[in-house]
């Protein structure tokens, strides 16, 4: 993830990050499927995702520590 893409979800508000982080577990349960159905090749795509989601779920933590929950 690149700097301003982390700069922009620090931006948002708690309700926004909390869409966003259901959307990346959607979106990580879905390349998980396919994995292990074989439509998805490249594990690679399921990293980044984790990734991703981890960044989110990390800003978001550091929101209620600002107290801003």
């Amino acid at each position: 993830m690149k700097r301003t893409e982390l700069k922009e979800l620090r931006q948002l508000t708690m309700p926004e990050l909390q869409q966003k982080a259901r959307a990346a577990k959607e979106e990580l349960f879905n390349l998980r499927f396919a994995l292990r159905t074989g439509h998805l090749s490249d594990f690679s795509k399921v990293r980044a995702m984790r990734r991703t989601y981890a960044v989110i779920q990390t800003v978001i933590s550091e929101k209620r520590l600002e107290g801003v929950a």
